[in-house]
């Protein structure tokens, strides 16, 4: 392997010189930076990048955590953001870590461990609780992150969010519109901050026409296309059965719609089914899906820019500021209910 010491040999400067032409440094004349980057190409020089990055006190790197199982994390919509993610940091010359921590792990020593390690500069947060302990801790330890979601009772951090509680509205507005007016849902587990806001913002969509939602028409701790089905097929089974289903993810309306027509229901006629993220497979799902089309990869870009945004600010050693952006998505209405 070739050495900034058989370079400088080579050119006859001094290592630091050789080091400093090979950065561009301002101080060494063009020249010299010409000749040395030359001759480094020629030799076949390869930086070593580990010794750069520990050099400047940074790894280059951005971190996301995510649990093994597949429970809300190895859908199509996880995919897509992921990409969002990564497509950004390259952009940006950055790397992505991805770790994976078990179900009974504890997740902040995850965290802890790779900023002990000195693994990333700031990581990415998705499925937000409504009471987040690694939200807590990277505050706590004064740690760069950005978020896809909220936590309650604090706005103290950078992040970008769907507004659930409108898009619930507008899913409560077309299924009464429908003529529906017995409307069951699936939802995740209500600790999820998104499964407790759109479950709100389908009660108070459904209270603006004088409906309520039964709560045993609320199935909690969905999130794959056969608790759709599983759920689904019990209310249906109820004695007074929904003539609609609100899914939290267009998973389980997949599943809510195989359900359906398993019990020989026409999807769209006798039985509605609406989701949420509006995945690629939605326009392709027969009948179609009608769902609230929130643009996941987008997002994903957008929140590690605002992550970006912060470690420059943290490099330059000026106040940072957090931004908090609401987005507002939009119903996509297709066959499945009407």
């Amino acid at each position: 392997m070739v050495t900034l010491k058989d370079i400088a040999l080579e050119v006859g400067r001094s290592v630091t010189t050789v080091s400093r032409a090979l950065s561009a440094c301002s101080d060494v004349s063009p020249e010299t930076i010409k000749h040395v980057q030359e001759t480094a190409a020629r030799m076949g020089y390869v930086p070593n990048v580990l010794a750069q990055r520990l050099q400047k006190q940074s790894t280059d790197t951005i971190g996301v955590v995510t649990p093994i199982s597949s429970k809300g994390y190895a859908e199509p919509f996880f995919c897509d953001f992921l990409a969002g993610i990564g497509e950004a940091a390259s952009q940006a010359g950055l790397d992505l870590m991805v770790a994976y921590a078990r179900e009974d792990e504890n997740q902040i020593a995850v965290y802890r461990k790779l900023i002990e390690e000195r693994k990333v500069d700031g990581f990415i947060i998705n499925r937000t609780l409504r009471e987040d302990p690694r939200i807590d801790y990277l505050r706590s330890v004064d740690f760069p992150f950005a978020v896809f979601g909220q936590v309650e009772n604090q706005k103290d951090y950078s992040y970008i969010d769907e507004d659930g509680e409108f898009a619930m509205n507008l899913v409560a507005d077309h299924l009464v519109d429908q003529g529906h007016e017995r409307i069951g849902c699936l939802c995740p587990p209500l600790t999820f901050t998104s499964a407790a806001t759109r479950l709100r913002g389908l009660r108070a969509g459904l209270a603006r026409h004088g409906l309520t939602l039964d709560d045993t028409l609320i199935k909690e701790g969905c999130f794959e296309q056969q608790d759709g089905y599983l759920r689904t097929l019990a209310l249906l089974d109820e004695e007074n059965p929904p003539t609609a289903v609100v899914g939290f993810n267009d998973l389980v309306a997949f599943g809510a719609i195989n359900a359906a027509k398993d019990r020989g229901l026409k999807v769209g006629k006798d039985f509605a089914v609406t989701g949420f993220d509006d995945i690629q497979m939605a326009d392709f799902y027969r009948p179609p899906l009608t769902t609230i089309r929130q643009p996941i990869k987008e997002i994903g870009g957008q929140v590690t820019g605002l992550l970006l945004k912060q470690l420059q600010t943290r490099r330059k050693d000026v106040p940072f500021k957090h931004r908090q952006i609401l987005l507002k998505p939009e119903l996509i209405i297709r066959e499945s209910s009407i």
